[in-house]
């Protein structure tokens, strides 16, 4: 069966949905012709993905802070969803620094909240917890991490997203098994693509620059991540809960990422995104004295590859290309949720999943 036709008809419910990478997912399981209910804080930036394209119409969008267990309770109650996704998140480094009381209260107690509200609903059949990449003890390798290396994020937020793994681990092991409910953690890598305007994320960071007629600072770059256009973690996140629905045996722990050869530098980066966009736009060096951050990070996906025989379909030239086109029609006043819309059905044309 088709991923996408698979979730005709079914009830979602999808923490986080107000932010980047739920609003995309959201939008994509509309025109999938899911009932699908968000549940989140408001929208964190201004301007925000949300609200440009009117994610909100065809959905029912709720509300509320993921450290109200009674208010995500109720909503359980009033909805009823077959399948959960999970990514409600403070998700920047350097802001879980500013505040890590914060980002342990949403991150660890936010997904024991969710666990335990899918522990109480019989009606979840799916659960998928999205965390990081970050989860892992980094210990600088030149090789990918694997799903069974040790867990341990050194700054607040990646080490509460290893606790969201550790929380996640104890429900399967301690509840879900016997209920029957299939659930999964995917450890996604650095995500780019069209209505991210969040603060210390570099393709924001270089739109900013760009529609000002400025250069762009880049504190790092030398630093080498697993960049993806953010619809490959999505289809990624549709497959899994969709084959452990189907089949439990699949629920575990998963890593999302590029192929190793577009695991490049932020410099790298920048310099496709400078490239793409055009108008003589450049980049300089301006490092900073800001909190610790990774060096150098790469995930080893082919327990993803072996069991799903899964690919990335964009290549990190093609996901800057992308979300340069999502931008510059931003930038001119062109309808982005049009071009949302055509990509999701650019990525999603022909490919089907077993």
């Amino acid at each position: 069966m088709d991923t996408i036709s698979f979730y005709r008809g079914k009830k979602v419910l999808i923490t986080g949905h107000t932010g980047f990478k739920g609003a995309w997912l959201c939008r994509i399981l509309v025109n999938a012709g899911a009932q699908v209910t968000g549940y989140a804080l408001k929208p964190p930036t201004h301007p925000d993905l949300f609200t440009v394209c009117d994610i909100e119409d065809g959905i029912r969008s709720v509300i509320g802070d993921i450290r109200d267990r009674n208010r995500l309770l109720q909503t359980f109650d009033e909805t009823q969803p077959e399948l959960v996704f999970h990514l409600a998140a403070q998700p920047i480094v350097r802001d879980s620094y500013k505040a890590p009381v914060y980002t342990y209260e949403t991150n660890v107690m936010g997904t024991v909240n969710i666990c335990e509200a899918v522990r109480l609903h019989s009606c979840v059949k799916s659960f998928l917890n999205v965390t990081t990449d970050k989860v892992y003890q980094n210990n600088e390798w030149e090789w990918g991490y694997r799903e069974n290396e040790p867990l341990d994020g050194f700054d607040p937020y990646s080490n509460s997203k290893s606790c969201s793994e550790l929380v996640t681990h104890c429900y399967i092991h301690s509840f879900y098994e016997e209920l029957g409910v299939a659930a999964s953690t995917a450890r996604a890598g650095n995500v780019i693509g069209g209505g991210d305007f969040a603060n210390d994320r570099i393709i924001p960071d270089c739109v900013r620059a760009a529609m000002e007629g400025k250069e762009i600072i880049v504190r790092r770059p030398a630093s080498t991540r697993p960049y993806q256009h953010v619809l490959e973690p999505l289809a990624v996140y549709l497959m899994i809960a969709k084959a452990q629905y189907e089949d439990i045996s699949y629920a575990g722990f998963y890593n999302v990422g590029p192929d190793e050869s577009d695991c490049i530098t932020t410099g790298q980066l920048v310099d496709l995104f400078c490239n793409r966009w055009g108008s003589g736009l450049k980049w300089i060096s301006q490092p900073d004295q800001g909190p610790h951050e990774a060096n150098f990070l790469k995930l080893d996906c082919s327990r993803l590859k072996r069991t799903f025989n899964w690919r990335p379909r964009w290549g990190v030239a093609e996901a800057v290309a992308k979300s340069v086109e999502w931008y510059q029609d931003y930038a001119a006043g062109k309808d982005t949720a049009a071009r949302m819309d055509r990509q999701i059905r650019e990525f999603f044309s022909g490919i089907e999943i077993s």
